[in-house]
Order: structure tokens, then C-alpha cells, then sequence
């Protein structure tokens, strides 16, 4: 009897959890349905979605909109239900969250901005349009769910040196190579599922990663890959220490500050004459900044999304010459081909987006870490496709050298400004023309030219420019040396400004003439030989207020005291009254 009543109550129990556990939100056993919004969110997220997105992701979503030729990477097909940028485990839709947050933080260094004037309402409204574009959404036997991601552990020296192992072990630096620069044996044979090349994440720059850059960010795409790149999910393959080893060995490579981008660029005084043959050494007690490299979108041959993100400058100075260090990443050098300031881009070219050639014209399905395509070179493509993290087939047919090779310049006014007005930045203008110190990184030395437009630039060679590439490890480092006062160009003046631009060519992705990344006007300005010290001044001038101050106090309190006495004296002269 007693037996058979535990029974019972038992099989209560079991059938009250078990209709809890059918009951339990998402993210429990059971799964709620798709969530596909309201009629009415729908309709309000397609007003949206016509608005703001269609122009690049197309009236179907298929990212064929009629910005799409000029836009690299290219804009995300919603078609295919393939997003990088997911808590979902790889090969899954993302959830609703995911895409809101995409929406909210954009994708950094493409033409996908964030919007952040949009309500949640409407960015959750045009969310819900968006799944209308795959119909998997609306699956019920592919409800998304979000995969378990731990609370970050405090990073240490010892996690930072695991991940550094676990980095190489697992195959990272094949593709984003020893220092995380994009520049591993195999980085230029990646492609996407679609057969597009594609380039891996510089994961020294973490402000550029797509994803978002923080520990969890990172952690997450660790975690979740990226759908249709070679960039695998190491859910499985890696427990949750290790996978956070690994990201603080990435974050180590950058930090998670920012660029930290400047506008003034100073000159250092040196004493010894300035040796280009030393190298960067030369520039150990010059400070680097870092300045933004944008496309070239204004003249024809233009390009939208230059490979190049930044470059970081220093300048020194002697007696008689000055001499500017730029660097920038790059995870190929093409050291063969030519380049030149003025060469012709065919306009079909630019309209294909760069697909002429070889080259795409962006990424619709994205890199590890980011969402960027570029050439790639014609051998061994096909055997990185299928395993990126395979060693390279020695019997595979080596690369065609690109026709055109790497290039930097420095540009400065032909003459110093007498007031605000600037050249135009693009190569100058008939008013204004600039010194161009142009570095095609297949020859040995620098050249000048004088440019009065993108459409004018001719030679100006003096001999007075020279200078010297190197390349290590995904990093290009080209010295620039010329007189102070050169034949031809502006000054350079102690104590005085002087503005500089800067272009880089990346030739594996046929960059030249005016398909390129610049800067905008900034400025270099040459430090005093000696600084005189702020201190001196400072305590001269607290002295003299100090003594103008006690002068003040005393002048003051001698005009009190008089005044007091007389008021005194006064009063002894007059004689009290007397009562009758």
C-alpha cells in the first residue's frame, strides 16, 4: 500500500516536470517558435528597409542593390540566412538579438553604418523584415538558440602565454600569421563559400574587428565561427579556458583602446646626421601616430574599401635633412610589377567593383574577425578552401607575380601656405600644386613629381629625395630623407607646421594611379632643436604677481593705516563737551 502510494506521487512529480520543462522560456529543453513579429512590425520594418537599406542590400535582399558595384566589401545577402555575427552555434541562424545588435553597432571599416537614430522599436521592426528574406526564419525545426558563454575570467601572463601556444597549435597563425597581421602562408588563398578570395582579420587592429572588440566579442567568434569563411567554431574542439587563452593572447596583440588616431605628427631634433640605412632605429626617440587611410571615392579609378586602414608616421631631423618612417600592414608584399601616381584605371574596372583581374569587390560573407575580400593569388586556392589550416602542397604551382606592385607617398604643398587654404588633397590643383615623394616598393629608390591634380602630375626628380622599404612580417616600414630646404617643395622650418598627406597602394588588389588609400591633410611640425623649458617662464611670471600682489597688499594697508591715524589725531584736538 505504502509502495504503491510512493509510486504514485512520484510519477506526479515526473509529470509536473515534465510539463514544467515543455513550459520553460527560450533557451531551455523545449524552444518557443519562430520569432517572425507582427504583420504590422514587418510592414513597419519594410517602410524601413526601403529607406535606409535597399540602395545596397537590394528591394529582395539579395544584395544587389544599385550601390553594389561600388561598394567593397559587398553588402550581406539576406537570401541565404548565412550571417557572421551570431551567439548561435556555426552553420545556425542568428536570434533576433544578434541582428538588433549588428543594426546598433554597424560594421566597422565597411559602407554598413551603425544606427543609432533608429528607436528599438524600429530597429526590432526592421529585424523582422529582414528574416522575411529566408524563409529558414520561419522554420520551426530550426529555432536558433544562443550558445553557453561563460563570464570572462580575469586575463593573466600565464593565460596570454597559453593562447600564444594554443594560437599556433590550432592553426591561427596559418592565416593571420606570427604577429596577427593577416599575413600567414595561406592568407592570400582564402575564400569564402562563394568562391570569393578573402582576407583574414589583422588581429593587431582590433578597432577594425566587424564582430565588436572586446574579450567577450572576441571570445564569442572563438566560439561561434564565421558562417560561409574558413573561420571555424571552436565550441567543440577547445574547452572554454582555452578558448579564452586564445583571446587573450588576440587582445594582447592590440588592446581593446582604439587606434587612437592623431592629426600632428612631430619632428624630432638629432644630433648625428641622419643614416637611412639604420632604419627605424633612427626614429627611437620620435613619437608614432597613427592616421586613418580612407578610400579614394572622388576622382575615377576609385577605391572603396583600400586594404590598408591606417599608417603610423614619425619624423626626425638634423642639421640638414629631415626624413618621415611610415608603416602599414600589408599581408603580401608585391615587390615586383610597377606602380605609379598617374596610371589609368579603365573605368569598367572600377565598375565591376574590382572584379576585373581577379579581384572581388568585397565580401558578402566576411573574414575572420572581419568582412574583407581581396586577391588572391592564382595558386593553391582550391586546397585552402578546403582546409585553410593545411600545410601549403609544395607540388601546388606557385603565384603568379601581380602586375602591379606596392607604392606609398608623402605630400606635401609646393610652397608654404600663406594662409588656411590647402592644395586639394587628391595630387593638388593648378593654384596650388604639391610635392609628391612617390615610393614604388619594386625599385630601389624614391621618386618626386609635381602634381597639379590627379589628372596633371608630372615628373620633378632633383635627386634630393631618397629613401629605403623594408618588409617583416606583415608590416611595411618606408624611409623618406630629404633636404630641409629641398630644390623643389616647401621648407621644413623649426618652430614651424607644415602639412602632410600620405597614399598607399596595395597591388595584389591592382591598386594605382587613383585606386588607392589616402589620408587627409594633417601636419607635421618641426620641434625647436632646443625646447625651452616651461618652468623658467612659469616661475617668473608667479614671482612678479606675487611681488605685484604683496606691492597691492602694502600700498593698500599703508593708505588704511594713515587714513586710521588722522581720523585719531583729530579726535584728540576736539574737546568733550561739558555739562552746565
Amino acid at each position: 500500500m505504502n509502495s504503491c502510494l510512493i509510486r504514485r506521487c512520484a510519477l506526479g512529480y515526473l509529470a509536473v516536470l515534465i510539463a514544467a520543462l515543455y513550459a520553460a522560456p527560450t533557451g531551455s529543453v523545449r524552444a518557443q517558435g519562430p520569432d517572425l513579429g507582427t504583420e504590422a512590425q514587418r510592414e513597419s520594418g519594410k517602410t524601413l528597409y526601403v529607406k535606409n537599406c535597399a540602395q545596397c542590400h537590394g528591394e529582395k535582399g539579395d544584395g544587389e542593390g544599385y550601390a553594389t558595384p561600388h561598394l567593397s566589401p559587398r553588402p550581406r545577402d539576406f537570401t541565404t540566412g548565412k550571417f557572421k555575427i551570431r551567439t548561435t552555434p556555426n552553420g545556425l541562424l542568428p536570434i533576433h538579438q544578434d541582428l538588433v545588435n549588428v543594426l546598433r553597432r554597424g560594421m566597422p571599416y565597411t559602407s554598413m553604418p551603425a544606427w543609432p537614430t533608429l528607436t528599438d522599436q524600429e530597429v526590432s521592426d526592421l529585424v523582422y523584415y529582414i528574416k522575411t528574406f529566408s524563409a529558414d526564419f520561419a522554420n520551426p525545426e530550426i529555432v536558433p538558440q544562443p550558445v553557453m558563454l561563460p563570464s570572462a575570467p580575469a586575463a593573466t601572463n600565464e593565460s596570454i602565454e597559453l593562447g600564444k601556444k594554443l594560437y599556433v597549435d590550432n592553426g591561427c597563425v596559418k592565416c593571420h600569421g606570427t604577429l596577427g597581421r593577416g599575413d600567414g602562408p595561406s592568407a592570400t588563398t582564402l575564400k569564402d563559400d562563394l568562391g570569393r578570395p578573402i582576407r583574414a582579420a589583422d588581429l593587431s587592429q582590433s578597432w577594425t574587428f566587424r564582430g565588436g572588440s572586446s574579450r567577450e566579442d572576441i571570445f564569442r567568434t572563438m566560439s561561434t565561427g564565421l558562417n560561409g569563411t574558413p573561420m571555424p567554431s571552436f565550441l567543440d574542439a577547445l574547452q572554454p579556458e582555452q578558448r579564452w587563452a586564445i583571446t587573450d593572447f588576440i587582445v594582447s596583440l592590440s588592446g581593446t583602446n582604439g587606434p587612437g588616431y592623431s592629426n600632428l605628427v612631430v619632428a624630432k631634433y638629432v644630433a648625428d646626421p641622419i643614416d637611412i640605412a639604420n632604419g627605424a632605429a633612427s626614429f627611437a626617440s620620435a613619437p608614432a601616430v597613427r592616421f586613418p587611410v580612407i578610400g579614394q571615392i572622388t576622382e575615377p579609378g576609385r577605391s572603396f574599401h583600400p586594404p590598408a586602414t591606417n599608417v603610423t608616421v614619425q619624423a626626425i631631423y638634423d642639421a640638414e635633412s629631415i626624413a618621415l618612417l611610415v608603416r602599414w600592414h600589408d599581408m603580401s608584399p608585391e615587390k615586383t610589377g610597377t606602380n605609379g601616381p598617374s596610371l589609368p584605371v579603365p573605368p569598367e574596372e572600377e565598375e565591376a567593383g574590382g572584379d576585373e583581374g581577379g579581384v572581388t569587390g568585397g565580401g558578402s560573407t566576411g573574414s575572420v574577425f572581419g568582412d574583407e575580400e581581396v586577391a588572391a593569388a592564382p595558386g593553391g586556392a582550391e586546397q585552402a578552401a578546403a582546409d585553410p589550416f593545411a600545410e601549403p602542397d609544395a607540388a601546388a604551382p606557385a603565384g603568379q607575380p601581380s602586375e602591379f606592385s606596392d607604392a606609398v607617398a608623402v605630400q606635401i604643398p609646393a610652397q608654404v601656405p600663406t594662409g588656411a587654404r590647402k592644395p586639394y588633397f587628391i595630387f593638388g590643383d593648378s593654384q596650388n600644386p604639391v610635392d609628391l615623394w612617390f615610393f614604388d616598393l619594386a625599385r630601389p629608390d624614391p621618386l618626386q613629381f609635381t602634381g597639379r591634380g590627379s589628372g596633371d602630375v608630372t615628373s620633378n626628380d632633383t635627386g634630393d629625395l631618397t629613401g629605403v622599404p623594408s618588409y617583416d612580417q606583415g608590416e611595411w616600414s618606408v624611409i623618406f630623407k630629404r633636404p630641409l630646404r629641398a630644390s623643389s617643395g616647401a621648407p621644413f622650418v623649426p618652430g614651424a607646421f607644415m602639412p602632410v598627406a600620405f597614399s598607399v597602394w596595395d597591388g595584389l588588389s591592382r591598386e594605382r594611379g587613383n585606386r588607392r588609400g589616402l589620408t587627409a591633410w594633417y601636419s607635421v611640425y618641426v620641434e625647436p632643436e632646443v625646447v625651452p623649458s616651461a618652468v623658467g617662464p612659469m616661475v617668473r611670471r608667479a614671482l612678479l604677481i606675487l611681488a605685484i600682489e604683496l606691492l597691492v597688499i602694502g600700498w593698500v594697508r599703508s593708505r588704511y593705516t594713515s587714513s586710521s591715524r588722522k581720523e585719531l589725531g583729530g579726535d584728540r584736538t576736539q574737546q568733550p563737551a561739558t555739562s552746565v
